[in-house]
């Protein structure tokens, strides 16, 4: 009988049925997820938004600068002492910052990469909404749209009010994405937030200035185009730019606040259901998951409250 320990003796059998426990080999190494904090950080933000990559490797570079070490030696201590160094900062840029780097901590330990979440046991604090400041009047977003004389920009610009679409789904839209409905107003699907698919009636007003971009009668390629090319291929629109055009047409309009694409989204919202529209419509049109999130506009700038029933 076979005497090492590393196999066992199977019932009934003769001894050339002698089978190797799974301890006679050794032990599988699993595979290194990344080669270094960079390649880790790059896996990290593959297909992520435009944008998003901007914010979070602004937010990233500031955290490696100040610490000074690759990621597998931070310690709580590091991520505390960094989370004071920030308290000169507005708390959204703090909390923003914050998150991009729990995000990060996360998915390294998620994937093997770190031993443990270091990042795991900070909250983030708490922030007032601030969704009230950031809805413009109706007034102000029809001076942004008319005083916008370039086509492409005010085509951009009624495109972002008018369906509430975000900037990320805005660059990607394709002529391909556009189908008439009638003879006059037509539809936008988009690839949005959370891997969904929706689309967008368009009224009379933003299809004609969608038509009028379309020279030749185009099939395919980006709705939006950069008037920079990269080498012989003409380039669709960048967030970045879509940030600078909403931002002049704020500035064209006599508006002092840092207006971002986003903020037509938020218009869209708040506008539609002030003018009666249907709260789950809003929600569909604007791609929310939950009919929570698109009541937060009601909440924003309420019609009604008890204040008006006191006797004061």
């Amino acid at each position: 009988m076979h005497s090492s320990p590393k196999y066992l003796k199977i019932l009934n059998m003769p001894d050339f049925g002698l089978v190797p426990t799974s301890d006679a080999y050794p032990e599988s190494i699993p595979a290194r997820q990344a080669d270094s904090d960079e390649h880790l950080i790059d896996l990290w933000l593959h297909n992520r938004p435009e944008e998003t990559i901007r914010t979070y490797r602004a937010s990233l570079r500031r955290f490696q600068t100040w610490v000074g070490k690759p990621l597998v030696e931070v310690t709580l201590g590091d991520l505390a002492a960094f989370w004071d160094s920030l308290e000169a900062l507005a708390p959204a840029t703090c909390n923003r910052i914050l998150s991009s780097l729990r995000s990060l901590l996360a998915f390294a330990h998620r994937v093997g990469y770190l031993p443990f979440d270091v990042g795991r046991p900070f909250r983030l604090q708490a922030l007032p909404n601030q969704l009230a400041e950031r809805i413009l009047p109706e007034a102000d977003i029809h001076r942004m749209l008319n005083l916008e004389a370039d086509p492409r920009n005010r085509a951009l610009l009624t495109l972002l009010y008018g369906s509430a679409i975000r900037v990320h789904e805005l660059c990607q839209v394709e002529w391909k994405d556009l189908q008439p409905q009638g003879e006059q107003e037509g539809q936008v699907t988009v690839f949005g937030k959370g891997g969904k698919t929706r689309s967008i009636q368009l009224p009379a007003s933003v299809w004609k200035l969608l038509m009028e971009l379309r020279s030749g009668g185009k099939a395919a390629g980006p709705v939006f185009v950069s008037r920079k090319k990269k080498g012989r291929q003409t380039a669709r629109v960048g967030e970045e730019q879509v940030w600078r055009i909403v931002r002049k047409a704020a500035q064209r309009a006599g508006i002092t606040l840092n207006v971002s694409p986003h903020w037509m989204r938020h218009a869209h919202g708040s506008h539609a259901l002030d003018r009666g529209a249907p709260i789950h419509l809003v929600q569909a049109t604007l791609g929310h998951s939950s009919v929570a999130t698109t009541g937060k506009y009601l909440h924003a700038r309420p019609k009604e409250s008890s204040s008006r029933f006191l006797a004061i």
